[in-house]
């Protein structure tokens, strides 16, 4: 069975994976911010369930250095880390502040990197392990008022791509999960943009955006097979795949953006092979077992 630190545990689809590794017999470590205050109903049902709960803020260094430091010790060891910490935002791009923008790298791009920081060592020691990053469909094409999300879950791809090739020669592999949307209490914490004035310029186009999402979510609703859990079925299935067996990327999408997204990866695939290859880096392609 395995040791395994999962961030944002207290989210939706953090929560999720973290009831089905428990099930499936894992040690599992949850982080979250606030576990003892805001987010203690979610810290106590996982502490219930079997789960060790450590304080662990994504944008902060300490926090992440000594939060992940007790959750090794916890576990006794690391086998994976899962980083679903993260937030959205949906608007006009031109309203957010920079600041704005700012918070959201800091969460969802630095944060991975903070936390990929704090435990490739161990796993690069131990010569074994496994990092999934929850990343985005939107992280691989863009759609109108998701434009800062995005631009992060992009940043997030391209970075665990390169982590990727610099750690599988010590046996790590970093592995994608791209969702679609689905109907979560993420859609309720969506960052809007703040400079009101601006969004003024826009006229009753400033309306579109929210029009857009209650369209959107009302269309979720009626999507039964957009389930939540079949994203933590999807973690808990890369969870324990054998070592070298595991895809690089995952979709889970069941509204229709599966097809046209797969077919992007895979051209990005043959495109990296290639490149690689004319650089005699082809051997950063594989996974030492």
């Amino acid at each position: 069975m395995a040791k395994i630190l999962i961030t944002g545990a207290n989210g939706a689809f953090g929560a999720l994976a973290s009831r089905l590794v428990i099930q499936a017999g894992h040690s599992l470590t949850a982080t979250m911010r606030d576990p003892d205050g805001r987010n203690a109903e979610s810290a106590n049902a996982l502490r219930n369930a079997g789960a060790t709960v450590v304080e662990v803020d994504v944008t902060n260094d300490r926090s992440v250095a000594e939060g992940i430091e007790a959750a090794i010790t916890a576990l006794g060891g690391l086998d994976v880390l899962v980083n679903v910490a993260g937030v959205g935002s949906y608007g006009l791009s031109e309203a957010y502040t920079a600041g704005q923008l700012k918070r959201l790298f800091d969460i969802n791009v630095f944060g991975v990197h903070r936390t990929m920081r704090a435990v490739l060592p161990t796993l690069r020691r131990q010569q074994a392990g496994l990092i999934i990053n929850v990343s985005s469909l939107l992280g691989r094409l863009s759609m109108p008022f998701y434009g800062p999300y995005s631009a992060t879950k992009f940043a997030v791809e391209t970075l665990s791509d390169t982590v990727r090739a610099e750690v599988a020669q010590f046996g790590v592999d970093v592995v994608l999960v791209e969702p679609g949307g689905f109907p979560t209490s993420w859609i309720d914490s969506l960052v809007l943009p703040d400079d009101i004035d601006r969004l003024a310029t826009y006229g009753s186009f400033a309306d579109v955006p929210g029009q857009s999402l209650e369209g959107y979510n009302a269309f979720l609703a009626s999507k039964p097979e957009q389930d939540p859990t079949k994203v933590a079925s999807a973690i808990l299935d890369l969870i324990q795949a054998p070592a070298g067996q595991r895809p690089q990327r995952t979709i889970v999408d069941f509204i229709g953006m599966a097809g046209p997204v797969t077919t992007m990866n895979d051209a990005l695939a043959a495109a990296t092979s290639g490149v690689y290859g004319a650089f005699g880096l082809g051997d950063m392609l594989q996974l030492r077992i």
